[in-house]
C-alpha cells in the first residue's frame, strides 16, 4: 500500500512516517513551514520514501505527486490557533482552501481512502462533557476550529458524492518528540529567555486532555485498519484532564530550575479563542479496540521530559535537581 502524507515533516504527520514506512511506499508532501526535514531525514535513503517540497496551494505540483497513491493522510494545517486569531486568512487558506485542494486532487487521481486530522476545537464550549463525537451544534469559538469543522464538511461530501472512504480524528493536545509548538514548548521557549519569572497565560485553572504522539499515530492507524464505515470520525485523546497549574508544576520538576517565580496572567482562557475546558469521550475508540496507554500526566510527565532535554538552554549556575539521584 502507498500512502500519500501532506505534513508529513511535521510534529504529528513525522511520527505518522516513522510508522507507516516499515512496510510501505510513503510519500510526504510538504511545504517546511513548520515542517522540518531533520523529522524525516532517516528515511532519504529508503528506495519507497519519496520527499516533495511543495504546498497544497500550488495545485499542478500537488495533483502530480498524490497521483498512483492508495491513500492520503491529511495531516496539513496552521498549527497555532492564536496565529489565525491575528491574521484571518491564515485558517481559511491553510486549512479549508488547502483540505479543498487536496480532496480535489485525491478525486482527480482516483485516491479512495482519505484519512483527515482534526481537532477537538470544532465542539467549542460543549456543555456535555466528555464529550462525544455526536455531541451537537459545534460552535467552535476559533477560526482554527471553524476552519476544521468545514474541513470535515468537505471531507464527508468527498467520500459520499465521489466513492471515497474516510477517517476522521479530532485530537485532545498532543504532546511528546519533535513538538514545535504547544504549551510545554511555549513555556521553556519563555524559560530560555528569563530563569527567574516564567508568564503563563490564564488563570491556571483551564482543564485539558492531553495525548503522547505516538500513541495518536497508533490510534490513528489502528481505527483506519479496524473501521469500516464509508465516513468514520473518532475523538483521540486520554479519558482525563490536567490543569495548567498542574503542568506547570510538572515541567518545573523535569527542568530541575530552583528559584522560578510563576505569574498567572488571570482570566479563563489563556487566550482568544481559547476552550478553557474540555474532556474528550473516548467511548468510540474504546468500543473499536483501542485506548491509550497513559492518563493526561503521564503523557505530560513525559513529553515535559522529553520537550525540556530538546529545547532547554542549560547553564552551569541555573538548575539544581529537586530529585535525590
Amino acid at each position: 500500500m502507498t500512502h500519500f502524507i501532506t505534513g508529513g515533516a511535521g510534529f504529528i504527520g513525522s511520527h505518522l512516517v516513522d510508522k507507516l514506512s516499515k512496510r510501505n511506499g510513503v510519500t510526504v508532501y510538504d511545504n517546511l513551514s513548520t515542517g522540518r526535514e531533520e523529522f524525516i531525514a532517516d528515511h532519504f535513503d529508503d528506495p519507497f520514501f519519496k520527499f516533495v517540497k511543495g504546498d497544497l496551494l500550488d495545485v499542478g505540483t500537488l495533483l502530480s505527486s498524490v497521483r498512483g497513491h492508495d491513500t492520503v493522510w491529511h495531516m496539513a494545517a496552521n498549527p497555532d490557533i492564536r496565529k489565525g486569531t491575528a491574521s484571518t486568512m491564515v485558517d481559511l487558506e491553510q486549512n479549508t482552501i488547502a483540505t479543498y485542494n487536496m480532496l480535489e486532487c485525491a478525486r482527480r487521481a482516483d485516491v479512495k481512502s482519505i484519512v483527515f486530522s482534526s481537532t477537538s476545537t470544532i465542539y467549542g464550549r460543549a456543555n456535555v462533557i466528555p464529550t462525544p463525537e455526536d455531541y451537537g451544534p459545534c460552535l467552535p469559538i476559533s477560526l482554527y476550529g471553524a476552519s476544521k469543522l468545514a474541513c470535515e464538511g468537505l471531507v464527508s461530501a468527498y467520500a459520499e458524492l465521489y466513492g471515497m472512504k474516510a477517517w476522521i480524528y479530532r485530537f485532545a493536545n498532543i504532546v511528546g518528540h519533535r513538538s514545535t509548538h504547544g504549551i510545554l514548548f511555549d513555556l521553556v521557549q519563555k524559560l530560555n529567555g528569563n530563569r527567574k519569572l516564567l508568564e503563563v497565560l490564564g488563570d491556571g485553572k483551564q482543564r485539558k486532555s492531553y495525548l503522547l504522539v505516538e500513541e495518536c499515530v497508533e490510534g490513528m492507524i489502528y481505527g483506519f485498519k479496524h473501521a469500516k464505515d464509508k465516513v468514520n470520525y473518532f475523538n483521540l485523546g486520554a479519558a482525563d484532564q490536567i490543569t495548567v497549574k498542574r503542568i506547570v508544576e510538572v515541567l518545573l520538576e523535569e527542568t530541575r530550575l530552583r528559584n522560578v517565580k510563576v505569574k498567572y496572567t488571570g482570566g479563563e482562557s489563556g487566550w482568544k479563542g481559547d476552550v478553557p475546558v474540555f474532556l474528550l469521550s473516548n467511548k468510540k475508540m474504546a468500543k473499536l479496540g483501542w485506548k491509550p496507554k497513559h492518563d493526561s500526566e503521564q503523557a505530560v510527565r513525559e513529553a515535559a521530559s522529553i520537550v525540556v532535554k530538546e529545547h532547554l538552554k542549560r547553564t552551569p549556575d541555573s538548575w539544581l535537581s529537586v530529585r535525590e539521584q
